[in-house]
């Protein structure tokens, strides 16, 4: 039996002004190159590129401004030779991206934000990231109701992919994201995370988001800053390895792989 992939790291470039979690210190074009290759240096395997904050009650984006903030970055990193992702739900900005250099879209709302984006993605060869969406960032919270979170967020996904190869996306390329903090409330994330083989039944690739999110936020004392959720993420991040996850999607790129160092040791360790 061959031996499982080890778990990638995906580390985040945030090319935007109000992002919960570095506050917009890479909004600059030079500045978001710069800290894409420090990543890398750290042991990224690919880097996300988005130009939209997604946090709780952020304010949408018009799509010109997301490409300009986006294409030149993703062209200067894939010139280099690095995988990239681009973060977005908008098709116009996907298509550039991919036309730009990268390799995966990641789309937080799974098509159902922008009814081009299935076809686009279609289009592109891209690998395509499907994260269970309920909702914008405006209103996601009110949408956090579930009576079984995992099987509700698997059966979700599974009509996501349905309708995703429906539109002509090879489902070879489908990467599945549980949507961790997406109309999910603190204890529901725990619960999808320590029931990640039910995402994984469906037999597509995990990608797992939880880097410095509210719910790590939580185990800290009140007023901790945002950079202190890194070494949570960190042990969340070997944890989700341990159970398979496809890739981890950080913001401190080398305490995550520091820890997938560990856990790719110890499972030598198993099989020798």
């Amino acid at each position: 039996m061959p031996e499982p992939a080890p778990t990638l790291v995906m580390g985040v470039v945030n090319v935007t002004p109000d992002s919960f979690s570095d506050g917009g210190r890479w909004f600059d074009v030079d500045a978001a190159i710069a800290h894409g290759l420090e990543l890398v240096a750290q042991g990224a395997d690919i880097l996300d590129v988005g130009g939209e904050s997604t946090r709780p009650g952020a304010a949408r984006v018009e799509p010109a401004e997301e490409i300009r903030r986006v294409v030149p970055v993703i062209r200067e990193l894939a010139g280099r030779g690095i995988p990239i992702s681009v973060d977005t739900m908008r098709a116009a900005t996907a298509e550039a991206a991919v036309e730009a250099g990268a390799v995966i879209v990641n789309d937080v709302s799974a098509g159902l934000a922008d009814s081009a984006m299935a076809p686009i993605a279609a289009a592109s060869g891209a690998r395509y990231v499907a994260m269970h969406w309920r909702g914008h960032s405006d209103r996601m919270d009110a949408l956090a109701e579930y009576r079984d979170v995992a099987r509700e967020v698997r059966d979700e996904l599974a009509e996501r992919v349905d309708a995703l190869v429906r539109a002509g996306v090879d489902a070879d390329r489908i990467i599945l994201d549980p949507g961790l903090g997406f109309a999910k409330r603190g204890e529901q994330n725990w619960e999808l995370l320590a029931r990640l083989d039910e995402i994984g039944s469906l037999g597509f690739p995990v990608l797992v988001g939880a880097s410095r999110k509210r719910f790590l936020g939580a185990l800290l004392p009140d007023g901790a800053p945002v950079e202190d959720r890194d070494l949570p993420t960190a042990v969340l991040s070997a944890l989700a390895a341990e159970r398979g996850a496809w890739a981890v999607r950080v913001h401190d790129v080398g305490a995550t792989r520091r820890a997938l160092d560990v856990v790719a040791a110890w499972q030598a360790g198993r099989r020798g």
